[in-house]
């Protein structure tokens, strides 16, 4: 195993498309850690110059205290599984996981154990005969990890690997990878666009962005304490929504008004102080739509109520999610599994104003 360091990283491909922009990273030794984002914002890059598939333009990757931006692929001990298994489809199950220890030369003794030990591991004992096309998506991602984990590699990285599985082989295999770093303690780090893959397996998350990290921390960390607007839209399902506001004083209290006059929030003091001490009055309102409440009728206790129109409703089994127009802006809500909603219906809104997060509207980074 090994601490990777990733030291003012940058990649940019011909025609100045900067993939990569001064990544500095630090993945400890034994962590299991995810970058995440959408699509095109680096991360796969980031994975093929850990693993020396990509040169890279500037910095540094340091892999247990050894600098290996000149070393090849074969010299860095790191494995990858990739996206498509790429598996070789002449080859049984048994020698697309030995095919890379014949190739270095290990004896056939050993090869046979590491093979057979990592077989077992995986639950793919009674597939070593068989050929990648009698195989279902399940068996060949199974297979793929195999043949990356063979190699007993100081960091373990995956690209996107359940990406080709139904929902059922994704929850399954998020629970086996869990399990299969626990056994083996090795630095993983996986790459996803999803979310729910990188919640549930990951010790800390990093989410990047047009090349850029933008936030590294635990699920709950990003989750509740996002450094910017981006951050706090993409983390999170249903998103977050964003409401634009004006700042002002009203008899000593900070308020926020809707920028189309459709509603308007006093803030607790513990939010108040932040908008005090920022130098622009065009905030952004963040809320999650479960930190919304949508009812019937205004419940008269006080809280702060929001006229709106459903516009679309999804009952969903265990919840439903309601669209609603408030002014210019659509809301999202998820309401109890019990409520129902008609399109058209007059509802009534009510955030938890200690729920919310606020963001500068030039910059989008959290006050």
């Amino acid at each position: 195993m090994a601490e990777v360091r990733l030291e003012h990283v940058y990649k940019t491909y011909r025609g100045g498309v900067e993939a990569v922009i001064d990544l500095n990273l630090t993945i400890s030794d034994g962590e299991f850690l995810t970058l995440l984002g959408p699509s095109g914002c680096g991360k796969t890059s980031t994975l093929r110059m850990i693993v020396g598939l990509e040169d890279i333009t500037k910095g540094q990757i340091v892999i247990g205290n050894r600098v290996v931006n000149k070393l090849g692929p074969n010299e860095r001990n790191v494995a990858l599984a990739f996206e498509t298994y790429a598996l070789y489809p002449p080859l049984r199950v048994y020698d697309n996981i030995a095919f890379c220890l014949r190739a270095r030369g290990v004896p056939h003794g050993d090869i046979d154990r590491r093979v057979r030990e990592v077989a077992a591991m995986l639950d793919i004992t009674d597939i070593l005969a068989r050929k990648p096309a009698e195989l279902g998506g399940g068996q060949k991602q199974r297979v793929s990890l195999a043949r990356a984990l063979v190699r007993e590699p100081d960091v373990f990285l995956m690209d996107e690997p359940l990406s080709h599985l139904d929902a059922a082989q994704r929850a399954h295999m998020r629970s086996e990878l869990k399990r299969l770093h626990a056994r083996t303690g090795r630095t993983t780090v996986l790459v996803t666009h999803d979310q729910l893959e990188a919640v549930a397996m990951a010790e800390r998350i990093a989410v990047m962005d047009l090349g850029v990290l933008q936030q590294v921390g635990a699920f709950d960390d990003i989750f509740n304490n996002p450094v910017n607007k981006f951050v706090a839209g993409f983390i999170g399902e249903p998103p977050m929504n964003f409401l634009p506001c004006t700042a002002a004083s009203q008899g000593g209290d900070v308020v926020l008004r809707a920028t189309d006059g459709s509603f308007s929030v006093k803030l607790p003091p513990e939010l108040a102080h932040k908008v005090n001490g920022h130098s622009s009055d065009q905030i952004e309102i963040g809320i999650r739509p479960i930190n919304i409440l949508a009812a019937h009728q205004p419940n008269g206790n006080g809280a702060v109520e929001v006229e709106a129109r459903v516009f679309t409703f999804e009952a969903l089994g265990e919840e439903g999610q309601l669209a609603a127009t408030v002014g210019d802006q659509q809301v999202l809500v998820v309401t109890p599994a019990t409520e129902r909603f008609e399109r058209g219906d007059k509802v009534w809104l009510e955030m938890q104003t200690k729920r919310l997060h606020l963001f500068d509207a030039k910059t989008g980074l959290a006050l």
